[in-house]
């Protein structure tokens, strides 16, 4: 027999740990980088955290500093306005716990009207002038609350109709419905 001075593992299966840790240092399809990031159970999700008040401010933060931004760059409230707004529904709608689900659709527009209320053009000045801008802006802008509010309206139904499947299906994991 010959014996080399080097220690080689010949002959030997790698152990699984250290086949499963190179696997996962480097994914070498698109597949398994996609595996990578959904993690063991599937896509790794953004659980709901949001309450309803937290809802609230959260969507009435967004909309006023879209609005404040449209206003400062437009002199009022437009279409940047109503894209941030519609886009902030959709989010607030995603982001509100199971047990809020109600929040998303009843504040989207408290939330457009302050924002709407507050950054709305005064025209010649005043409090008249600036009631009127405020009555003229949420007139014109009506299409992106309605938007907005059906879309946070319609997300939270399904979400609500799949908390409910769910709970019928496992009554032992189901979230609070």
């Amino acid at each position: 027999m010959e014996h080399h001075s080097t220690h080689t593992n010949a002959g030997r299966l790698p152990h699984p740990r250290d086949t499963a840790a190179a696997a996962r240092r480097t994914p070498r399809r698109p597949a398994e980088r996609l595996t990578r990031l959904r993690g063991p159970r599937g896509p790794r999700r953004l659980e709901p955290r949001l309450t309803a008040l937290g809802t609230g401010l959260a969507l009435t933060g967004v909309a006023l500093g879209g609005a404040a931004l449209d206003a400062l760059v437009f002199g009022e409230p437009g279409v940047f306005f109503g894209v941030v707004f519609v886009l902030a529904c959709v989010a607030a709608a995603l982001l509100v716990r199971p047990y809020d689900l109600s929040a998303a659709p009843i504040s989207a527009p408290i939330a457009f009207t302050v924002a709407v209320a507050l950054t709305a053009d005064s025209g010649t000045g005043g409090v008249s002038g600036h009631a009127m801008g405020a009555v003229t802006a949420l007139a014109l802008l009506t299409g992106w609350l309605y938007t907005g509010t059906l879309l946070a309206a319609a997300i939270t139904a399904v979400r609500k109709v799949a908390d409910v499947r769910k709970a019928r299906r496992h009554p032992d994991r189901a979230t609070q419905v």
